[in-house]
């Protein structure tokens, strides 16, 4: 099984400044509680991963978060209807990209610095896969700016796009019956309110032996494990969901998957500690977590590069196979 590590640099400011998430949470978070209000709800009181009973973990702005006790998993508690949902996780995703939004500003940026590394590690495991044109699905709420570099690249026999709520719901999506050879899900577990009965959908689409390539942000990782629900981008939709790493792992297991890559290449894990604390220096860390931070650039390099190669990145990715049998 693979392991990758990332020698690049990326400064936060790039990617997700912590200021423009701290308005682009606002809206999240606005329209989060809108649709609580607006209809009949239920409280998730069960882990995916485990069938265990969640237990309290804390509120990010009166939006109850509870925790998987075995995996360390993060679950957002009260959740509306899927129809109603659908609805919310199409509304962000509009706002992401609108002239206003979060990512407009940043396109170009995003797209060196996410996307195209993201499409290379795709490109790259085919090749090593001996997959060289395979036909390709990526699950997402549209817009996705990640279909369309796909559908440009040339290294796809087909490519298609599926909405996650759609698929874990088994609503019609487009595909009827064919079975693919790859799937995509770009944080899609950590948005929708049924991350189980997704990946079932994506394990019925996909051929035997077919792969799926899967990111997301863990809880598992240094900068959720020091600022927990302090972290500004723990809020839903986005992060419904926060999977710790050993968590996405037993639930793909438990799907009929087996692993191929799992590795945490996040480089941003110890900036963005370090943009919370000066942004509120009164912050609940430890002195030992407040030294780490605020000691020498030369430091905080060699603990992301810990973080990374120890599998304790706030940012993971995994490729995973189809078993037989599913």
């Amino acid at each position: 099984m693979r392991a990758i590590e990332s020698g690049l640099s990326i400064p936060l400011s790039s990617v997700k400044p912590l200021e423009g998430q701290v308005r682009y949470r606002a809206f999240c978070v606005q329209a989060t509680r809108a649709v609580l209000k607006a209809g009949r709800t239920h409280w998730r009181d069960v882990s995916p991963v485990s069938g265990e009973r969640l237990e309290p973990f804390g509120a990010v702005e009166g939006l109850e978060y509870r925790r998987c006790p075995s995996s360390g998993s993060l679950f957002l508690a009260e959740m509306p209807d899927p129809v109603a949902w659908a609805r919310v996780l199409r509304e962000v995703a509009r706002q992401r990209f609108a002239p206003d939004g979060f990512y407009p500003q940043l396109a170009q940026l995003r797209t060196e610095h996410v996307y195209t590394p993201k499409l290379e590690w795709i490109q790259n495991t085919l090749r090593l896969q001996g997959l060289p044109r395979p036909t390709l699905v990526e699950i997402a709420t549209p817009p996705s700016v990640m279909s369309q570099l796909l559908g440009e690249s040339a290294r796809f026999s087909d490519v298609a796009v599926i909405d996650e709520m759609a698929l874990a719901h088994g609503e019609a999506t487009g595909v009827g019956d064919r079975r693919v050879e790859v799937a995509i899900l770009l944080e899609s577990l950590d948005r929708v309110d049924d991350p189980r009965a997704l990946l079932e959908g994506v394990a019925h689409m996909l051929k035997e032996g077919g792969l799926v390539f899967l990111t997301a942000l863990v809880s598992s990782g240094f900068d959720m494990a020091v600022l927990g629900i302090n972290n500004v981008y723990l809020c839903p939709p986005d992060r419904t969901n926060c999977f710790s790493l050993s968590g996405l792992v037993t639930l793909l297991a438990d799907v009929g998957f087996g692993l191929v890559e799992v590795s945490t290449p996040g480089v941003l894990d110890v900036e963005v500690v370090q943009a919370h604390l000066q942004r509120d220096p009164t912050l609940p860390l430890s002195p030992f977590e407040r030294q780490v931070i605020g000691s020498t650039e030369a430091a905080r390099e060699q603990l992301q590069t810990f973080l990374q190669r120890g599998g304790l990145s706030s940012f993971a990715r995994i490729v995973a196979k189809k078993l037989g049998g599913g």
